[in-house]
């Protein structure tokens, strides 16, 4: 639920940490009964719990239509991370994906883990597949089309420029972001947005996982995945790889505040979208991933640490984000309150400051002219203190209880 060290530090996050973690035991329960609906929502939450949680928004037709999109995806990009799946395999079974999706019996033995078990057993995300309406299915048909088709390109070309770049971010992440704008328009719940909002949701999430997974991506066996483009990384290092050098730590972090202030641009399309949305329900599914999106760059701005290990958002923090993101005015007030925090540590002498700083006073400029930042209370930059003594002591009171009685029923065998 959170490691008790960090509930004391942060003894606001206890109570959306408790209702996460309900949450997550009520999605468990919600799974359907039919064997292809279970196993596909079963595996939703092995692959991602954070996205079988924030599917729980939406209503079962809508439900069922993401989780297949997403699991279908999942597993075409399982394909694609898969490097010792020799290329001229690879290639066409990309290409010919949107085709296997009709398939009940099509199956491909690749990837690791809840992966392998994905497409060992795709009959029943198929099946699931063919159950859905035609508009969903022509949807999810597209895009894996596009999608499948953009990927086999860059399996055979590197990310070489910026262009090169938002390119491969459109083929495995814009387009994401156009099928779940033609779902919503298919379940008849929303307008159809413009292709270049929805393009805009997917890059700004997919480059913010980029930006975060550099080391895990970098130590891939058997070959490195790269997708840093080298005209950015060309100015700091010889070599993508020599990033992680501690030697190198200083022009590491240029190159990743770089990487950060390119990200950042997408910021105002997102919150156009999200403003757009009218169902609450489809509104929380899309809002709350954009949230982790930006507190994720505010951590990893400036962080060597983005070099040497994994860096995030804290459990807590994510709770709250969930518990609290109901409105386009907590959209608004999360994103000026991330870029606060982003825009904090920003150093005068990084060579990209004063876009970085323009990028992020753009936004903020968007967010008080939406003039919600008066109508709620920030839960990221905060005094918590007034807090502390009272939630720690009441923290120790229900641990106690909680001693006691396993104490009670222990002495009574």
């Amino acid at each position: 639920m959170g490691s008790l060290g960090a509930m004391l530090k942060h003894p606001v996050d206890i109570y959306p940490l408790m209702k996460l973690k309900m949450a997550a035991k009520h999605a468990e329960r919600q799974i359907p009964p039919e064997p292809h609906w279970a196993f596909c929502y079963s595996m939703l939450h092995r692959v991602s719990r954070s996205f079988a949680l924030v599917i729980q928004q939406l209503d079962t037709e809508l439900r069922n239509a993401v989780c297949i999109f997403y699991l279908v995806l999942r597993a075409l990009d399982t394909v694609e991370d898969d490097t010792s799946i020799p290329t001229d395999v690879k290639v066409p079974i990309l290409i010919a994906f949107h085709r296997h999706i009709y398939d009940h019996d099509w199956h491909f033995s690749c990837g690791t883990k809840d992966y392998k078990v994905l497409m060992d057993q795709f009959h029943n995300v198929s099946n699931a597949f063919l159950e859905l309406g035609k508009g969903y299915q022509e949807a999810i048909e597209d895009i894996t089309k596009r999608m499948g088709e953009g990927m086999a390109k860059f399996i055979l070309k590197e990310v070489e420029s910026i262009d090169d770049y938002d390119e491969y971010c459109y083929y495995v992440a814009g387009l994401v972001g156009l099928g779940l704008s033609k779902l919503f328009h298919a379940s008849g719940l929303e307008d159809l947005a413009p292709d270049s909002l929805s393009n805009s949701m997917g890059l700004f999430l997919q480059k913010t996982n980029i930006i975060r997974d550099y080391l895990e991506d970098i130590n891939e066996i058997p070959k490195s995945r790269m997708f840093w483009p080298r005209e950015i990384w060309s100015k700091y290092v010889n070599k993508l790889e020599d990033l992680k050098l501690e030697g190198n730590s200083v022009k590491a972090v240029q190159c990743l505040n770089d990487m950060v202030t390119n990200a950042l641009i997408h910021m105002d399309d997102c919150l156009k979208y999200l403003s757009e949305l009218r169902d609450p329900a489809i509104f929380r599914f899309c809002a709350i991933p954009q949230i982790m999106a930006i507190g994720t760059l505010a951590m990893c701005y400036n962080n060597v640490n983005v070099f040497r290990g994994v860096v995030k958002m804290r459990r807590g923090l994510t709770a709250q984000v969930i518990h609290q993101t109901k409105t386009m005015d907590d959209v608004y007030g999360a994103f000026f309150d991330f870029s606060c925090m982003l825009k904090s540590k920003v150093d005068n002498s990084d060579p990209n400051a004063m876009k970085t700083l323009s990028r992020l006073e753009a936004a903020q400029k968007s967010c008080r002219e939406s003039g919600a930042l008066n109508k709620r209370k920030s839960y990221i930059i905060r005094n918590e203190s007034k807090y502390n003594s009272v939630l720690i002591v009441l923290l120790f009171i229900i641990l106690s209880i909680i001693f006691a009685y396993l104490s009670g029923n222990r002495s009574s065998y």
